[in-house]
């Protein structure tokens, strides 16, 4: 009996040593969306704390740590998805490039241009996206999948709180 893309370990993953530059690539690239986002985001804790913000808002600085951790899973849900053969590798890889761009453009949208409401429309595209990577990922390779939950909640969460934001503001 053929055992699933996710579970089988014989022959499904390149060897570990040409692997690990495609880890790296992952990560570079992640963190590369987190430094384009904190350079454009130029007083984001001044503009965050001047904003009404709704009773559920988290403290500005909870943002740093959470990005750092979930930019980390990303790359990593990215990586095992890519040193996977198969049919179902490309498109789950499209599908995570679209969302790390997606999620790349809210932060200028949000904090620099001061788009509330486009940001918005960035962040639910961005929260399709997720989802879209995190299915075509469990295709592939099922921890992939659940290292993305905790981004797809946060995102859901973020989407959330843009919308009161860009409504009370």
């Amino acid at each position: 009996m053929p055992s699933t893309p996710s579970t089988s370990t014989a022959g499904a993953a390149p060897s570990r040593s040409r692997s690990w530059p495609v880890l790296l690539l992952m990560l570079v690239l992640c963190y590369a969306v987190a430094g384009v986002g904190a350079a454009a985001s130029g007083d984001a804790g001044g503009t965050y704390a001047a904003l009404d913000r709704p009773a559920w808002a988290p403290p500005g600085w909870l943002f740093g740590p959470v990005w750092t951790v979930l930019y980390g899973t990303i790359a990593v849900a990215g990586w095992l998805v890519a040193r996977r053969p198969g049919r179902g590798r490309r498109p789950a890889l499209v599908a995570w490039g679209v969302q790390l761009a997606l999620n790349a453009l809210w932060t200028p949208l949000f904090f620099a241009a001061e788009q509330y409401g486009v940001a918005f429309l960035d962040i639910t595209l961005l929260l399709a996206a997720v989802v879209t990577t995190a299915l075509l990922a469990a295709r592939v390779d099922r921890r992939a999948a659940l290292l993305l939950v905790p981004y797809l909640l946060w995102v859901g969460y973020a989407a959330a709180l843009n919308l009161s934001l860009w409504l009370n503001n």
